[in-house]
């Protein structure tokens, strides 16, 4: 089990603009986060991201506007739906790796979107992406977002969900 770290202000990610799946990563906890923080579902925040944080729309800002230029769409709501739909079992299996009296309601909420949304991408779906590969993505969105402990936290975590989830893809080839 992985101790919880201290929180600490989250920065904005600047994943590279010619990374769409990256960018849907880093959407999706965005608007985890927000549906969360707001209350607001699953679908009323994928069309507000849609409509007002994913592409250029005509402005020069971006990252640090809360906006994400490029982003797989397609990819930004699978996970966010995702984790929606599944919330029980991702929260649950989240949970599981939480060490000590640790909860996820104790986490950063930044943090909890994070792990979340790669929870769901790890359970959900036609698993299209290696499991290694979802874990290095999301370590890179954690060190975009936080300076602390936060990253190694995530990185724990997210290799027993993975472990959990996709076992099969960690066993030792023949």
């Amino acid at each position: 089990m992985t101790q919880a770290p201290k929180t600490t202000a989250p920065r904005r990610p600047r994943p590279n603009p010619g990374r769409p799946r990256t960018g849907a990563r880093v959407a999706a906890v965005q608007a985890l986060f927000q549906s969360e923080a707001g209350g607001e579902s699953a679908e009323t925040v994928i069309d507000q991201f849609v409509r007002h944080r994913i592409g250029t729309l005509g402005s020069e800002d971006g990252f640090e506007d809360g906006r994400v230029p490029q982003a797989d769409v397609p990819l930004f709501s699978r996970i966010v739906r995702g984790a929606a739909k599944d919330s029980e079992t991702i929260d649950a299996a989240i949970s599981a790796h939480l060490s000590g009296n640790w909860t996820l309601e104790r986490l950063d909420p930044v943090l909890r979107a994070l792990l979340r949304a790669a929870a769901s991408e790890l359970w959900g779906g036609a698993n299209d992406t290696p499991a290694k590969v979802v874990i290095n993505e999301y370590m890179d969105i954690a060190h975009g977002f936080f300076d602390a402990e936060e990253p190694r936290f995530a990185n724990g975590v997210l290799d027993a969900l993975a472990r959990q989830m996709r076992g099969n893809e960690f066993q030792p080839r023949a």
